[in-house]
């Protein structure tokens, strides 16, 4: 009983060091956490690992619920355009004035393969901490949000004048 009883002053007193480390490390401010200057690998690597675990343990139990509805899919392009084209881009474009200053870049969801909806939905609904990816789910119900992450799912097949005739909401009125 006694070596329990060392073993747990060890640990306690690893705690205690590496709690003081780390509060001197963010004390210290000399982590650069400026947006234009990049993580360090090991960084990088967990917070990646972090962020990809979380959404996966999160977004198993969402149903998914992709539209083909014609006017679905014009409600996501639309919203696509005006929410999210700014950093994830659009078909034909290579860069946005916005997505220049982001860091980490966000993917470019134009020229990607939607490989998992559920992620899709977990990640426009919720956001992403410090990364600029906002909680749509604040402001967009689960139907609108579907429609985007049924839109993101076509986008890649998709030209660039096809995009903008979908996308323009201007273009509908004009074919009524």
């Amino acid at each position: 009983m006694a070596g329990l009883g060392k073993i747990g002053i060890v640990v306690a007193a690893t705690l205690a060091v590496f709690a003081l480390g780390a509060t001197t490390f963010v004390g210290s401010g000399v982590y650069d956490i400026g947006a234009d200057d990049h993580h360090t690998k090991l960084t990088l690597s967990l917070i990646e690992s972090l962020r990809d675990r979380s959404i996966d343990v999160r977004s198993r139990a969402i149903e998914l619920r992709y539209v083909d509805a014609p006017d679905r899919i014009r409600a996501g392009a639309r919203r696509y355009a005006s929410l999210c084209a700014g950093c994830h881009l659009a078909p034909g474009e290579a860069k946005s004035l916005v997505r220049v200053g982001l860091y980490p870049h966000p993917p470019n969801l134009a020229q990607e393969e939607l490989s998992d909806g559920r992620r899709a939905f977990w990640i426009v609904k919720h956001g992403i901490k410090m990364s600029a990816m906002p909680a749509w789910g604040k402001t967009l119900d689960d139907a609108a949000i579907w429609d985007i992450v049924s839109f993101i799912r076509k986008m890649p097949d998709m030209s660039a004048d096809a995009y903008r005739q979908l996308a323009d909401p201007l273009d509908a009125i004009a074919k009524q």
